[in-house]
């Protein structure tokens, strides 16, 4: 379970990544758009696992692994925005949020199935 402490810092990187996604560095992901879904902060809070949706993108994995090339990039743009409110940057690692894709494979299947109507239950007992 997150402390709250974790959870505020989590919030708060997620804004900002979100920001530097937007607005200080599209021109490194060929104007991508990236949304940043979730943000997991470690108890010590010098990790921050970063989880990322991409839409209008055809190859996924390869922008993934475009952004962890660029992690120095990032964390450098976060610390400018984070220096007075946290005493460390974190380590920012990147992951693939597929959740969205899983959801629509669920619905999908449950569309599929055919469920028959439950029996008819006597009134008598």
């Amino acid at each position: 379970m997150e402390s709250k402490r974790q959870q505020k810092v989590a919030r708060q990187l997620q804004r900002d990544l979100s920001e530097i996604f937007q607005r200080d560095v599209p021109h490194l992901f060929n104007g991508a758009f990236i949304t940043v879904t979730s943000v997991r902060v470690s108890p010590d809070l010098s990790v921050a696992r970063v989880y990322l949706s991409f839409l209008a993108t055809k190859n996924k994995q390869l922008l993934l692994e475009t952004i962890q090339e660029k992690g120095k990039v990032l964390r450098q743009h976060l610390g400018e925005r984070v220096r007075h409110q946290l005493r460390i940057v974190p380590e920012l690692n990147f992951y693939l949020d597929d959740t969205a894709e899983y959801a629509d494979k669920m619905d999908k299947l449950f569309s599929g199935l055919e469920i028959p109507p439950a029996p008819a239950e006597d009134e008598d007992e």
